[in-house]
């Protein structure tokens, strides 16, 4: 059954995450859609699976984020050349794949993202608690 309740999340974040790239940049890339469902996923883990504060899940899946978005960007932007994104323009930007704008950014998202991780678990999937 937890394979059916992540697979269902990772679908969804995948959708989410490439919808939300459309909206906020006009475009996105394949590879987006198959981080934006791990980062879902991950999050869904973080907030229905541990018992940390509420603030501490946020500030956590936000770091996730940041990371996957950082460790993505090194392998298809700096290694393979794709030029998926390029945040080097940005203030702060590490490397030129992320930047403390979008950290924040990610950190703003995870408030609803946890609602909707909470609601997806107590409405979808409470036989496997």
């Amino acid at each position: 059954m937890a394979f059916l309740e992540f697979g269902f999340v990772y679908v969804l974040g995948a959708l989410g995450y490439g919808a939300i790239e459309l909206c906020w940049r006009g475009h996105t890339h394949w590879t987006m859609l198959l981080l934006g469902g791990l980062c879902f996923a991950l999050m869904y883990a973080v907030d229905t699976r541990t018992r940390f504060r509420l603030w501490q899940k946020w500030l956590l899946c936000a770091a996730l984020v940041t990371t996957l978005e950082f460790l993505s960007g090194c392998l298809l932007n700096l290694v393979l050349g794709w030029a998926v994104w390029d945040y080097s323009a940005a203030p702060g930007n590490l490397l030129g794949q992320v930047c403390p704008a979008y950290a924040l950014a990610w950190l703003g998202l995870s408030v609803p993202c946890s609602g909707l991780c909470l609601a997806l678990r107590r409405r979808l999937f409470s036989f496997s608690s």
